[in-house]
């Protein structure tokens, strides 16, 4: 018999409303306008991911810009739980594990547990369990919204032993115990997934400038307006629709590629019409040209037709007589930041050009030559994305025993 199982033998179970075991604060409404790069962090929704709290994408405020308001009760400390309460990521739940301080945004909510009825970590096991709940008391559809009020009466969360708290926590902090033990596992996985794929990127780069190393005479230097049929860019429609033709932005990239479950969309007539010029073919290259992400690019497959874009991203339209998969390659290279970066040395938002684009210049051997280089890099690609695809699918596999284990410790029978 395990310990869990002794400590549970005979135990009785009481279902209290959440608001029974914990007490809850919404966010602060911080302005737009008065957001930092640097300074103190603010929590958004936006940095709510499931399970933990996002930082990379982080905004900032100064102290000074609210000395009017006590800010006290919005602070954000390591081991806090929170919710989205609107937005695409209504009811996901994360944990706050960094020793920085931060501040919780407007519809963003905290949980503060009675520590003398459930251990932090319980509740935050036990509202990852019930998240399609929780989503469905926010109205689910188009516009999720979540009343506080209604989580915490609604919501009923199981209390073992409630007559005798000392024996119950230490039940909770046993169940605790098991599930992040598996946590921490999957966790440890997706580190060394993270890892293989830094390093993965490194040795492709770094085979890849191996590649694009000529001697004199083996390739022609020619600019890449003179091996396209086109380059331009689109414009960003003063109307979008729920559906119809597909719009395609810089964060419909993920990895070099294009993601469709994150377009937006424009109807036809704004396709046909006012967005002409930029109606995207099969195998164009689209280019990011402004802000942060200057330089990432993209593949068009077919699949994804009809399809347009905005002008953060350049158009490029080969001619036939050149390798795509060549020339996306070269795009990425070492050569191109260096470009990026002899135009931005000074500009905080980084940009180049329709004409600074035309006039990259770029080495093409042979075709031949030219398909011997896309074959190799295929191959290394290939293997590196085996290993990737193998500890994935262990993430996979550990994610489905832990919800697998969270439900069978977590599910009680109700009286």
């Amino acid at each position: 018999m395990s310990k869990l199982e002794e400590l549970l033998l005979g135990v009785k179970v009481e279902w209290l409303a959440l608001g029974d075991v914990c007490q809850f604060r919404n966010g602060y409404a911080f302005k737009s306008k008065l957001f930092k790069v640097k300074g103190l962090p603010i929590i958004r929704i936006t940095n709510i991911d499931g399970f933990n709290i996002e930082l990379k994408n982080v905004k900032y405020f100064d102290i000074n810009d609210y000395q009017s308001n006590n800010l006290n009760n919005y602070v954000v400390d390591k081991g806090d739980i929170l919710i989205a309460m609107s937005g695409a990521t209504t009811g996901k739940i994360g944990i706050y594990n960094s020793e920085k301080t931060s501040y919780i945004n407007q519809r963003v909510g905290k949980f503060i547990p009675d520590q003398n009825l459930i251990l932090k970590k319980y509740l935050f096991h036990n509202l990852l369990l019930y998240t399609n709940f929780i989503y469905e008391l926010a109205g689910g559809g188009a516009q999720p919204n979540l009343s506080s009020n209604m989580l915490l009466s609604k919501l009923q969360i199981p209390i073992p032993c409630p007559n005798n708290p000392e024996k119950s926590l230490e039940i909770q902090q046993e169940i605790v115990r098991i599930l992040d033990q598996l946590t921490e596992t999957t966790n440890n996985l997706k580190t060394e997934l993270e890892n293989e794929r830094q390093i993965r990127k490194k040795q492709f780069e770094f085979y890849r400038e191996e590649l694009f190393t000529f001697e004199e005479g083996e390739a022609e230097w020619k600019t890449l307006g003179d091996i396209t049929q086109i380059i331009t860019k689109g414009t960003t429609p003063k109307i979008f629709s729920s559906n119809g033709i597909n719009f395609i932005k810089i964060e419909s990239f993920n990895n070099n590629k294009i993601i469709p479950n994150k377009f937006m969309f424009i109807s036809k007539e704004i396709h046909e019409k006012e967005l002409k010029r930029s109606i995207l073919k099969s195998n164009d290259i689209l280019f990011a040209i402004a802000g942060a992400t200057i330089g990432k690019c993209a593949i068009v497959s077919e699949d994804i037709l009809p399809a347009n874009t905005n002008q953060a991203l350049a158009i490029i339209r080969l001619n036939e007589n050149i390798n795509l998969k060549y020339i996306f390659n070269f795009l990425q290279s070492l050569e191109m930041k260096k470009y990026i970066e002899k135009f931005n040395k000074t500009s905080a938002q980084p940009n180049l050009n329709l004409k600074q684009i035309s006039d990259f210049k770029i080495p093409i051997p042979s075709i031949e030559e030219q398909e011997r280089i896309v074959n190799l890099l295929d191959q290394f690609d290939a293997a590196h994305t085996a290993i990737e695809e193998e500890l994935t699918n262990e993430i996979k596999l550990r994610t489905q025993q832990y919800e697998y284990y969270r439900e069978k410790l977590l599910t009680f029978p109700k009286n």
